[in-house]
C-alpha cells in the first residue's frame, strides 16, 4: 500500500483528501506546517508529498526544496491558478507534479498513480514496431532503462531522474530527431492542455539538459527549434531483452 503525505495549512483540504485517498486505497498521513511534515516523514516512510505551495511560515517552495536536498520522495504541488511563476519555480527544484487549485478529486487521482506508478518502477515499456518490447535505450553514450528508471551516463554513473524527467526522457528516445512542440510534449507527457503562458516543459528540459549535456548552455542533445519547439538531435537505439 503506497503511503502518501499531505501537507496543507488547510484543515479542509486536508481532510477531504485523506478521506478520499484512504477510499481509493492509499495509507495517508496529514501535516499543516514543515515541522509537521518532517515529523510525520521520521516516523513513516512515505512515497509521495502531495504539498500546498502558499503556506505561512515555510512555504511550499521552501519544502520543495528541503525535501528534494533530503529525499528522493515523490511531490506533487498544489498551486492556485495565478501562481504561474511559483509553479515553474516548484518544478525547477524537482517536483514531479503539479496540479491547480480549485482541483477536480479525480484529475488529482489520476495525477498520484501516474506518480507513483513511475516512481514505484515506471511504466511498461514502449512497444517496438515488431511488437517486442524495448527495454533499454543508448543515445550519445548514455544507456536509458525505462523498466529500472536508470540513466546511466558515459562513464557508468547512475544519474537519478524525477519523475517528469522520466516522462520527457522517454517520450524524446521514443521519438528521436522529430521536432515536438510544447502541445506535443504536454500531450504525451501529461495530457493536460497548453496554457498559453505556461512555461512548464520549458522548465523541464532545462533540467533534463541539465543532467545530460555536457554545457546546458549550448546544448547538443536537446536541441530549440526556434519557433517549432525541441528536438533530441542524435542517433538512439532501442535494445530489446533477452529471450531465454
Amino acid at each position: 500500500m503506497s503511503k502518501i503525505l499531505i501537507v496543507d495549512d488547510e484543515e479542509e483540504i486536508c481532510k477531504f483528501l485523506r478521506d478520499y485517498l484512504v477510499n481509493h486505497g492509499y495509507e495517508v498521513y496529514t501535516a499543516n506546517h514543515g515541522d509537521g511534515m518532517r515529523s510525520v516523514m521520521e516516523k513513516h516512510p512515505v512515497d509521495l508529498v502531495i504539498l500546498d505551495l502558499m503556506m505561512p511560515g515555510e512555504d511550499g517552495l521552501t519544502l520543495t526544496r528541503y525535501l528534494r536536498d533530503t529525499s528522493e520522495v515523490a511531490i506533487i504541488i498544489l498551486t492556485g491558478k495565478d501562481e504561474d511563476v511559483d509553479r515553474i519555480v516548484g518544478l525547477e527544484m524537482g517536483a514531479d507534479d503539479y496540479i491547480n487549485k480549485p482541483f477536480n478529486a479525480r484529475e488529482l487521482l489520476a495525477r498520484v498513480k501516474t506518480v507513483l506508478r513511475r516512481t514505484a518502477g515506471g511504466d511498461a515499456p514502449a512497444p517496438h514496431a515488431n511488437g517486442n518490447q524495448i527495454s533499454l535505450t543508448q543515445f550519445a553514450g548514455w544507456r536509458f532503462d525505462k523498466i529500472s528508471r536508470k540513466l546511466t551516463d558515459p562513464e557508468g554513473e547512475e544519474v537519478p531522474l524525477t519523475t517528469m524527467e522520466f516522462n520527457l526522457l522517454s517520450t524524446f528516445t521514443d521519438n528521436p530527431n522529430e521536432v515536438l512542440d510544447r502541445d506535443q510534449l504536454l500531450e504525451k507527457l501529461q495530457n493536460r492542455s497548453w496554457e498559453p503562458y505556461d512555461r512548464s516543459i520549458d522548465v523541464l528540459v532545462g533540467r533534463l539538459r541539465s543532467k545530460i549535456e555536457r554545457d546546458p548552455k549550448k546544448p547538443q542533445l536537446i536541441k530549440t527549434v526556434r519557433g517549432a519547439g525541441y528536438v533530441l538531435a542524435t542517433t538512439v537505439q532501442h535494445v530489446q531483452p533477452e529471450t531465454t
